[in-house]
C-alpha cells in the first residue's frame, strides 16, 4: 500500500516545489514599474478619447450580446443531431419528439424575452 503511494507523493511534492519557485522568482526577479504608458488603456492602437467613466454601456447591450451567443449555442447544436438522425434506427421517434420538446423550449424562451423588450433597442 505504501510503495504505491511513493511515486504519487513524490510528484506532489515535485510539482508544488516547482509551482512554490516560479511563483517565489516572479515575484522577486519581476518588480514591474508603472509608467503613463502602462496604465493608459490601450485598444486597437488608438489613443482613448474619452475617459471610460464618462459613457458607459447599457444593460441591454450585454443582455443581447448574451442572449445572441445562447441561442447561437442552441443552433449550432442542430447541426450534429440533423446530421446523425438517419441513424437513430429503432428510436427516430423518440428522438425527434426529444427535438420538439427541445425547440418549444427555445421558441418559448424566444418568445418571453421578446415579450419583455430584451431586443429593443431605444
Amino acid at each position: 500500500m505504501t510503495d504505491s503511494l511513493v511515486p504519487a507523493l513524490l510528484m506532489l511534492m515535485a510539482s508544488v516545489a516547482v509551482a512554490s519557485s516560479m511563483l517565489l522568482l516572479s515575484w522577486l526577479l519581476g518588480k514591474p514599474k508603472k509608467s503613463v504608458v502602462d496604465t493608459t488603456p490601450y485598444e486597437c492602437g488608438i489613443v482613448p478619447l474619452d475617459q471610460v467613466e464618462q459613457h458607459r454601456f447599457s444593460v441591454k447591450f450585454y443582455l443581447v450580446a448574451v442572449l445572441f451567443i445562447l441561442f447561437d449555442i442552441e443552433a449550432a447544436f442542430l447541426y450534429p443531431w440533423a446530421v446523425t438522425f438517419q441513424g437513430f434506427a429503432s428510436a427516430k421517434m423518440f428522438v425527434l419528439v426529444e427535438m420538439m420538446v427541445f425547440l418549444g423550449i427555445l421558441i418559448v424562451g424566444f418568445l418571453y424575452i421578446w415579450w419583455r423588450g430584451a431586443l429593443n433597442w431605444e
